[in-house]
C-alpha cells in the first residue's frame, strides 16, 4: 500500500549547488507520477533509483522553465531507452505545442505514444482515475496560469480477518464479497456478520501540490480536508514584502493554508537561492500551523499513510 512522495527539485527559479528545481514523483502502488520537471530531474531519478519505464504521467503546475525544461531531456533519455507504452503530460495548450515541438526536433518519432491532455487554466476537475487513486486540478495564483493537483486514495477495502474466516469456513470464492462489506451466510442459514469476519480498512490518504501561488484561502478551500499539502514557501518573514508582487507565498502564509485546510502535515519547498538554511522557514511555518512541517530536500522521501 505504497504511497510516497519523492523529492526531485525543492528550490525556486535558479538552480543551487544546495536544490534543484522543481520536481517530484509520486509513488502510488508502484506507479509513478511525476509532478513538475525541472532541470536535473532525471539524474536525480536515477541517485533516487526511480525507473522511467514506470513514469507514465507528467503533470505540469505552469509553464515556468524552472517546472518544465528537465521534460524535454527526461522524454528522450525515455526515447533512446525506448520505453515502451505511452506517457501522458497534462498541460496547458501552449504547453503541449512547446513540447510537442522540441520532441520533434530532438528525437523525431518516439517509440512510445506522447500524448498530452490539455488544461484549461483555473479548471476544477478530476483529471486521471484508476481503480484506487484520482487526481484533480486547482487553480493557483502566480503570474501567469498555474495548477494545483491533488492525488487521493480511493476508499480501501475491508481487511480480511483470516482466523476468522478460517473459523467460519468461508469459501474463497466469497472472499471478495466478504471484503466488500457483505455478511456471510452459512449452509445451515445462520448469517455470520460482516464485522466478525474483517478489520477496518486502512484510512484513505490525500496529497495536494501547491506550486508557485500567492497567498490566497481560495487555495485553503480547494485543499481543504486534505492530509499532506506541499505548499510553495519562497520566502521567509523578512522577505514578505516580495512575495506578492511575484506571485509567490512565505514560509509563514503556507502555514496558515495548511492549518485552513485542516492539514495535518505541511511540506514546504521552492525555496528561494538567498536561503543557506530552510530550519527559520520552518519555525515560521510552525508558528502558524501546529501539524507537522518538513522543509524538502532532494532526495527525500517521504510516507503519506
Amino acid at each position: 500500500m505504497q504511497f510516497t512522495v519523492n523529492v526531485l527539485g525543492c528550490g525556486s527559479a535558479v538552480p543551487t549547488l544546495r536544490h534543484q528545481p522543481a520536481s517530484q514523483v509520486i509513488d502510488h502502488r508502484d506507479r509513478l507520477f511525476m509532478v513538475d520537471c525541472g532541470e536535473g530531474a532525471q539524474l536525480q531519478m536515477r541517485r533516487m533509483k526511480l525507473k522511467f519505464s514506470r513514469v507514465n504521467h507528467i503533470f505540469l503546475s505552469h509553464l515556468h522553465g524552472d517546472h518544465f525544461l528537465g521534460l524535454p531531456g527526461l522524454l528522450s533519455t525515455m526515447a533512446l531507452h525506448e520505453k515502451g507504452s505511452a506517457v501522458t503530460v497534462y498541460t496547458f495548450k501552449e504547453g503541449a505545442e512547446i513540447i510537442g515541438s522540441m520532441l520533434r526536433f530532438i528525437c523525431g518519432d518516439t517509440p512510445f505514444d506522447l500524448r498530452f491532455r490539455i488544461l484549461a487554466p483555473g479548471s476544477r476537475e478530476v483529471i486521471y482515475e484508476d481503480q484506487s487513486l484520482t487526481v484533480s486540478c486547482f487553480p493557483l495564483y502566480h503570474r501567469v496560469p498555474a495548477l494545483g493537483f491533488i492525488f487521493r486514495e480511493k476508499p480501501k477495502p475491508l481487511t480480511v480477518n483470516g482466523d476468522m474466516v478460517k473459523f467460519h469456513q468461508v469459501p474463497h470464492y466469497m472472499i471478495p464479497s466478504v471484503r466488500a462489506g457483505a455478511d456471510f451466510v452459512k449452509p445451515d442459514g445462520s448469517v455470520v456478520p460482516n464485522s466478525h469476519l474483517t478489520l477496518p480498512s486502512p484510512p484513505a490518504m490525500s496529497y495536494a501540490y501547491c506550486s508557485d501561488t500567492m497567498f490566497d484561502p481560495r487555495v485553503a478551500a480547494d485543499v481543504e480536508g486534505t492530509d499532506t499539502i506541499y505548499h510553495e514557501a519562497t520566502y521567509g518573514e523578512s522577505e514578505a514584502h516580495l512575495a506578492r508582487p511575484r506571485g509567490h507565498s512565505t514560509a509563514a502564509q503556507a502555514g496558515i493554508i495548511a492549518r485552513m485546510a485542516g492539514a495535518r502535515r505541511l511540506i514546504l519547498g521552492h525555496f528561494s537561492k538567498r536561503y543557506f538554511d530552510e530550519a527559520p522557514l520552518v519555525e515560521q511555518a510552525r508558528a502558524e500551523f501546529n501539524g507537522d512541517v518538513i522543509a524538502a530536500n532532494e532526495g527525500m522521501k517521504i510516507n503519506l499513510l
